[in-house]
Formats: C-alpha cells, structure tokens, sequence
C-alpha cells in the first residue's frame, strides 16, 4: 500500500531514537537496527511514477516503452499499528561457507520494553499525546544445542489477568492508564514434562530464541 505522506514527518516516531541506550547485543540494537533508516541509491534506486511522467509525459503506452526514471529514496520499516501481543523471533543461525551455525550469544531484553521509538508517529491504535507503547515480558521460548539437533524449553509468567489489555483485544480500546511496571507473577521453567519455578534474573539470562510480550500502555 502506497501513501503519500509529509516528508518532514515521515520518518518521525513517537518516541526520539537517540534517546536509547543502544547498547549492542541488546534487543533494543536489534529493533533499532530491523528499523533504520536506509538510503536506496545506484542499483537500489525507486522507480517513481511522477518522476516518469514529468520526464517523458503521461503517455498511455508507457508500460510498453519501457521508458522509466529511478530516483534516490529513503526507506524505513516502522511500527503503524502497535499489536497487542508482541512476538519477537531472534535469528540463531548464521551462513557458514556452505553450512548454516548456530548463534549462541546472549541478547540482553527487559521484563518491560517500550516500542515509542520503533513506532510510527502516527500509530493507530494509540492514545494522542502518548509518547509510550509499554509491552511486559510473560513468555519466553529458549533453544539449546546445535543446528543439526537440540532441545526446545520455555519460561511462563503465571500471572493476574491484564484487564488492559483485555480492554484492547475484546473491545479495540488504546489502554490509557500509565503503567511502567511488569504484570506481577511467577516465573516457570517448562522443559518436557519438568515444571520448576525460577527467578526473574534466571529468566533474563536464557539465551532466548522467541519473546512474548502483553501491551500494558
């Protein structure tokens, strides 16, 4: 879908991108990265329609010509509707030569995680004046060993209903309490049919392969 918006405003999100902490191996140096602004020049050039038609003229056979004008652009991948589970997907594999190797390194992510600088500045379904899309951690899906063969556990976050975000999925409604703080909750190590309760800081330092995040604000 093609739009035509401000180009002062285009790029602009709800929240200043210079403002994180960038740190890299951290999943916020992830989404900043995924949502970069890149610059679309030589062999990456946009074909533009109105570029086309103000150099050669509204022809009808134009297609048939094949006459087209390219012309340097900016492309940026952000957030227009802000969901209300966020899924995360960490890429654990890297090209080797001929053969795929598993990434092992840690990805710091937060039990609380603000998406602002990674959304459009004009989000759909949040609140005017809002300059915070909060999202708390209740799951999380963490691989280990090798390409080839492994073993999948996860943790859960046995926890109080979300009475926000029941508000946002049942009635389309933008939460618009603030709240900063994580949903309170046990935490829960789940690998086969072995069941342990574990602390938050245990949860934080899995090598993480999925996120799951609730939107809280």
């Amino acid at each position: 879908e093609m739009s035509t918006e401000d180009p002062e405003t285009a790029f602009c999100t709800l929240a200043n991108r210079e403002d994180l902490n960038l740190e890299e191996g951290s999943i916020h140096h992830c989404l900043y990265q995924f949502t970069r602004n890149e610059k679309l020049t030589e062999t990456n050039k946009l074909l533009c329609d109105v570029c086309t038609q103000r150099h050669y003229g509204p022809k009808k056979n134009l297609k048939s010509e094949k006459k087209y004008v390219y012309t340097n652009a900016k492309k940026q991948m952000l957030i227009s509707l802000a969901p209300p589970i966020l899924t995360l997907h960490l890429k654990r594999f890297q090209q080797a030569g001929f053969n795929l190797r598993k990434v092992n390194r840690h990805i710091k992510f937060p039990e609380v995680i603000d998406l602002a600088p990674f959304c459009t500045a004009k989000c759909k379904n949040v609140a005017e004046g809002n300059t915070k899309v909060l999202y708390s951690l209740y799951g999380v899906v963490e691989h280990s060993g090798t390409m080839r063969s492994g073993h999948y556990t996860a943790y859960a976050k046995m926890r109080s209903m979300n009475n926000q975000l029941s508000d946002l999925v049942l009635r389309g409604q933008s939460p618009q309490a603030l709240d900063t703080e994580p949903v309170k909750g046990q935490w829960f190590h789940i690998s086969d049919t072995h069941v342990q309760a574990v602390s938050v800081s245990k949860v934080l330092s899995s090598q993480a392969y999925l996120l799951f995040y609730e939107r809280l604000l």
